[in-house]
């Protein structure tokens, strides 16, 4: 493998061009970081990290939605990684040292046994992209408890990435596409960003091999004048992805326009729980009462970030006041997150 890596490496150097590259996966950033992949190929192809982190993604708002059930006594189930983000009123984390029954789960099915123990309403905030919303499709479609109901915070990657394109804002001339997220939605969803916008695309896998052939396919398309899709990781990704959770997510979801963190309302990018379903919807179960709004803490930078034009070590925070122990932006929350990658692995090099 370590022959091989170099080959690639000899490669990538052979065809290199100035290119921006972005890629929208916390575990590609991981792996880029930990491996020191950017320092390994030439400078002028740069690689950027975009809204890769699902729990980063989530805004405010919706933070702030739970931080309301919470403090009503509704029991709130999340994901660990949840409990720091911030809203406008404080975290989840907050909310728990202040008495909120607040508790961590590894999935909605730890949020349904919850609810099947106790007599009082449970919230499952059900944050993630394509790639763990079937497992809450599944769940609604199979019946929930009577007292559980979810507050949908799923987003989609290829509106996001549409969006980040049409903006201009990041001047990225191709893409590495989520191998996880892409399980469930295949390839051709990511077609139009070639065939309309003339940008070269592949699918990668997680290891660092994945990664520099990834980059490889990509300088090879731009030497050949070529704009496709390719599919690097077909060990787990297919063309026509997973169509039984497709369905799944079809019958469950519809798709709205909503903001991301560090974004404005991003078009048909959010997973919303059908009129059908209304009972396991807890923005329909509840009469949530919270304001719009984005507080940004003084100095952070997590918006830029998300959206790919800036990096950790830019933000005045990075290391000092913001750090994984005190995480004031969302992107140090996660181990997803960009800023928290960077602090554990610093420069990547």
């Amino acid at each position: 493998m370590k022959n091989l890596s170099k080959e690639i490496v000899e490669r990538i150097e052979n065809i290199s061009r100035p290119v921006k590259i972005m890629h929208v996966c916390g575990s590609h950033e991981h792996t880029i970081m930990q491996h020191g992949i950017r320092s390994l190929i030439p400078k002028e192809v740069e690689i950027v990290a975009g809204p890769g982190c699902p729990v980063c993604c989530v805004p405010s708002i919706e933070v702030d939605e739970c931080l309301y059930l919470a403090r009503k006594g509704v029991t709130i189930a999340t994901f660990g990684d949840m409990l720091r983000v911030p809203g406008t009123t404080g975290t989840l984390a907050d909310a728990k040292a202040e008495g909120a029954d607040v508790r961590i789960v590894y999935g909605i099915n730890n949020a349904v046994e919850i609810a099947e123990k106790i007599d009082n309403d449970v919230v499952f905030m059900a944050a993630g992209f394509e790639t763990t919303a079937p497992t809450t499709a599944a769940e609604i479609v199979a019946g929930l408890p009577k007292n559980l109901s979810i507050l949908s915070c799923h987003r989609l990657i290829p509106p996001a990435l549409k969006f980040l394109i049409e903006s201009g804002e990041v001047n990225l001339n191709a893409l590495i596409e989520p191998g996880h997220v892409s399980t469930i939605i295949g390839t051709e969803p990511y077609e139009l960003f070639s065939k309309k916008y003339g940008i070269p695309q592949v699918v990668a896998g997680f290891n660092p091999f994945d990664i520099l052939i990834a980059i490889y396919m990509i300088l090879k398309q731009m030497d050949e004048g070529k704009a496709v899709v390719q599919n690097e990781y077909k060990r787990a990704v297919r063309e026509e992805g997973n169509i039984k959770a497709q369905k799944l997510m079809d019958e469950v979801f519809y798709i709205k326009d909503k903001e991301w963190r560090g974004f404005p309302e991003i078009p048909n990018s959010t997973y919303e729980i059908k009129d059908e379903f209304a009972d396991s919807n807890a923005r329909e179960r509840f009469d949530i009462k919270v304001e719009q709004g984005e507080k940004v803490p003084t100095g952070c930078i997590c918006g830029p970030i998300l959206r790919g034009i800036a990096r950790p070590e830019q933000c005045k925070l990075f290391r000092k006041e913001c750090n994984p122990m005190n995480p004031i932006g969302a992107c140090m929350v996660s181990k997803e997150g960009t800023c928290n990658i960077a602090f554990r692995y610093g420069s990547g090099l």
